[in-house]
């Protein structure tokens, strides 16, 4: 799962590409090069259960990130720019709240809501564009073949302009499984999960939980797909300098309990569907990455192939209770251990113990 950092230029997207990733490497997505780097999820439970393990070794879940060219109207329409955004499963797109007069902005003022609605009319003519040829096509191959797929398909498609044309992204389309797979292949760039990433001034730090709700309130609303977060850069790359201790002292002296990088991370993995579910030992503490609501089966073959294939049943307990109880022996003395079959639905923050013949 890859999540593009995507954004005009001068708004502080690559720097917190870098303070998110910490070591990166080019490479290309389609025909364009980027950043690639990977994130850790901060994630309290990870902790709580190495502190009671003790493992000689602790693996968070990750998120992998692109840092992406800068945006723009030019850029947008160019064949090659947009066939790499097609690929990425959701798009992190950084606006610019802060002020500073030796940087200028593209658009010569600072207006978040004006560019977030610039950059989301670009991607629904791009999609517009693929529907109408689709469209044409179809229309073809309806009078040389009979095709049972193509009339829904059509229809779909004809439902997607109407959306499009309105100017609606096809994220906030409420689609049944079976018109979510035919879409998939498209990989339209409007139904991508968005992240509009607030990258506010260092006096708005303090009041990061305000500025997002007024955004959310006047701008983002209650749409799907869509979610809301704020940072301030030149704050974080400060952060990522200082120890744990003073790090949090810092913070502290904003009234935060955590980074925004933290929260950005977050916000990015559930508006991906994520979730983890853990395995604990003595020799590693590991968060495993998977969908929402996968099943015990899916989840061992996460582990490794061979468990899937070879699945009997998973052990399974909530990490609070675990960690309450003191590890698996005080566990299985309380009842509180479950023995659930390959079908079962996997919550967020179970532990497995995987049973494999």
């Amino acid at each position: 799962m890859k999540t593009a950092i995507i954004g005009l230029p001068q708004v502080g997207k690559t720097s917190l590409f870098k303070i998110l990733t910490g070591v990166s490497s080019e490479r290309r997505i389609g025909a364009t090069k980027v950043q690639l780097g990977v994130a850790r999820v901060p994630d309290p439970r990870l902790e709580a259960l190495a502190g009671l393990f003790k493992p000689r070794k602790v693996t968070p879940a990750t998120v992998e990130y692109a840092d992406m060219p800068g945006l723009s109207r030019e850029a947008l329409r160019e064949a090659s720019y947009i066939g790499s955004l097609r690929t990425v499963d959701a798009f992190a797109h950084v606006l610019r709240l802060f002020e500073d007069e030796t940087v200028m902005h593209v658009e010569g003022s600072l207006d978040p809501a004006r560019d977030w609605e610039n950059i989301d009319l670009e991607l629904i003519l791009s999609d517009l564009q693929v529907v109408e040829n689709r469209l044409m096509r179809i229309e073809k191959d309806l009078k040389r073949i009979k095709d049972p797929a193509l009339p829904p398909e059509r229809d779909l498609l004809v439902e997607c302009r109407s959306w499009l044309e309105s100017g609606t992204p096809l994220r906030e389309l409420d689609l049944d499984p079976v018109q979510a797979k035919r879409l998939r292949g498209f990989q339209f760039l409007s139904e991508k999960p968005m992240l509009l990433v607030l990258n506010v001034g260092e006096h708005d730090t303090g009041d990061v939980a305000a500025v997002e709700a007024r955004f959310r309130a006047d701008v983002a609303g209650d749409r799907r797909n869509l979610a809301v977060t704020a940072v301030c850069g030149s704050v974080e790359s400060e952060l990522v300098e200082l120890d744990p201790e003073d790090r949090q002292e810092y913070l502290e002296s904003y009234g935060l309990s955590e980074s925004g990088i933290e929260r950005l991370i977050k916000a990015t993995y559930e508006l991906l569907g994520l979730m983890s579910f853990l395995t604990v030992g003595e020799t590693e503490c590991r968060a495993w990455t998977v969908r929402r609501d996968v099943s015990a089966l899916e989840a061992a073959g996460t582990v490794h192939t061979d468990f899937a294939k070879r699945f009997i049943r998973a052990e399974t307990i909530n990490w609070m209770r675990l960690v309450e109880r003191g590890g698996y022996a005080g566990a299985r003395d309380h009842g509180e251990l479950r023995l659930e079959g390959r079908d079962y639905a996997v919550q967020d923050g179970d532990v497995l113990l995987i049973r494999h013949g």
